[in-house]
């Protein structure tokens, strides 16, 4: 596998891991070994991320010189570094780039006062955030004309407090997920694994972990990535989310594909141990059974900062462990909290970020039998 052809690599703070692909792929598993030998000494999988146009989201400074405007980039040590173009991401944002650019230089009103943009794609769709240090509300004509001409499905202007829509806010997407497609929703704001593909690997790979289910409890579901398709194989599901908009998204998502066994509390996974334990009284979940459900499976997919000691003792309680993470220290540490109750039974990587120091893990854990 041959070395990504970029001018800036290597300075590019985005991509630092140098060598050829297979080099990359050796050094992630034997780290992980290092990190997680102690848990697991079977077959590790791991699932390879294309070399080039694979991120779906991207974001980059603007700066400004003379009449000029360039994209640009922390660079590895902190120093700027200009980007010409960008070999990772989505072809679709390699392409409007350019013509994003010329358009605003072209106009004195579009290029003051802005300093950034993000880029976020769905797999025939995108959309283009643009962030000013000045009321976008002043300059609403100009990015409506701007919109029509890059025809694109969104345009997002931000400045502080404000936001502008031009076209469709909502993108729609479709996953390959073992064998059959996923819909979705999404909005610029959405929290979604940057790598298409391989998150398409990572949910069919979630799916076939699944056998026996007869209940789901999801803890930190976003906007429903791993919840839809898992909900196919479990009788009921109940995916808690704190985030009143990826709750909305959620809902949507579960509608258009049919998932009708979802119920979604938006709460954090702290609230639901508490009302799970009766401690305290929701009314968010109102209407909701909590007695009645026989969760066979639990998933958390949490943040960097890993599950805290409630979600651990909670998710202890049940037979099957579906543990998502993007960072194999924290992972390490609630593996060895969950050692005296469950084993790993597999592991696997997903290289959701090539060419950086960052792996995504799927642990599956089983409960033991005393």
């Amino acid at each position: 596998m041959k070395k990504i052809d970029c001018a800036v690599f290597g300075a590019c703070a985005s991509c630092v891991l140098g060598g050829e692909y297979g080099e990359q792929k050796t050094l992630k598993i034997e780290r992980t070994k290092e990190l997680l030998g102690e848990f697991y000494a079977g077959e590790i999988e791991f699932f390879e991320s294309e070399q080039t146009h694979f991120r779906s989201r991207a974001e980059f400074g603007l700066f400004h010189e003379g009449e000029s405007i360039r994209y640009v980039m922390r660079g590895a040590n902190g120093e700027r570094v200009f980007i010409e173009k960008c070999a990772i991401v989505d072809d679709k944002i390699a392409a409007l780039m350019p013509c994003l650019k010329s358009a605003l230089e072209a106009s004195e009103e579009l290029k003051f006062k802005i300093f950034g943009c993000e880029f976020v794609t769905t797999k025939r769709e995108i959309c283009a955030v643009l962030l000013y240090h000045r009321d976008v509300e002043q300059i609403k004509s100009p990015l409506a004309a701007l919109h029509a001409k890059l025809g694109i499905n969104c345009l997002v202007a931000r400045s502080r407090g404000k936001k502008l829509v031009f076209g469709e806010e909502l993108l729609r997407e479709e996953l390959a997920v073992d064998g059959g497609e996923i819909r979705y929703v999404l909005s610029e704001t959405s929290f979604i694994q940057p790598n298409r593909g391989v998150n398409e690997k990572m949910l069919s790979y979630a799916v076939r972990a699944v056998s026996g289910g007869r209940d789901l409890l999801e803890l930190y579901c976003g906007h429903g990535n791993f919840t839809i398709p898992l909900s196919f194989k479990f009788e009921n599901v109940l995916a808690t989310e704190i985030n009143k908009s990826s709750i909305v998204k959620a809902l949507e998502n579960a509608r258009i594909n049919g998932a009708n066994n979802i119920r979604f509390a938006r709460m954090s996974a702290e609230e639901f141990v508490s009302a799970l334990k009766g401690e305290r009284e929701f009314h968010r979940l109102e209407g909701i059974n909590l007695p009645g459900y026989d969760f066979s499976h639990v998933l958390v997919d949490p943040p960097r900062a890993g599950c805290d000691e409630t979600v651990l003792n909670l998710i202890r309680n049940y037979e099957n462990i579906i543990y998502v993470s993007c960072s194999q220290e924290t992972l390490a540490r609630d593996l060895a909290a969950l050692a005296s109750t469950h084993e790993v039974r597999s592991l696997a990587l997903f290289d959701q970020f090539a060419h950086t120091n960052h792996i995504e893990t799927i642990a599956v854990l089983l409960k033991i039998s005393r």
